[in-house]
């Protein structure tokens, strides 16, 4: 695929979204996620490698980054989401219904068989974008590590 066919970036009112890695406040976006729930500790190094293995989508206003999302996929058949957010002094102003609206028009995430996200309370944002709770959860297995950024002994998979 060439550069133009994935790289994407679209303004409206004030905010730009890129999906140009160049653009990534790596530091911010670090910053954010390690005292996250879902990634508290998260390692600098871990995250960069992240970057790297997904499509990322920044949300920005001027040079600064007010949010991020990634998403790891195959770019035929699966993808799943992580690491949304928009900073709170950002919230309320609907950029995180844009962001999942093109993140839902990329190119590459056209034709999946299957789009997953874990969230623990963005429910109905993410409702509105066309995800529904799975249906057949008994199919569905995980290796789950806990905290895996705080020691090795958290990294033994949990009964």
């Amino acid at each position: 695929m060439t550069m133009n066919e994935w790289l994407i970036e679209q303004e409206r009112d004030g905010y730009l979204i890129s999906t140009d890695p160049a653009r990534i406040d790596v530091p911010a976006v670090h910053n954010f996620l390690a005292s996250s729930y879902w990634a508290s500790g998260l390692p600098l190094e871990v995250l960069t490698r992240s970057i790297a293995g997904s499509l990322c989508f920044g949300i920005y206003q001027g040079d600064h980054q007010v949010g991020f999302a990634r998403v790891i996929t195959d770019q035929a058949t699966f993808a799943y989401l992580a690491d949304v957010y928009v900073l709170e002094g950002h919230r309320g102003k609907g950029l995180a219904q844009w962001l999942l609206e093109v993140i839902s028009a990329h190119p590459w995430l056209q034709g999946l068989r299957r789009f997953l996200l874990v969230t623990r309370d963005a429910h109905g944002l993410y409702e509105k974008a066309g995800f529904q709770p799975i249906a057949h959860v008994e199919g569905y297995m995980e290796r789950r590590r806990p905290n895996p950024y705080l020691s090795e002994k958290s990294n033994a998979p949990t009964e």
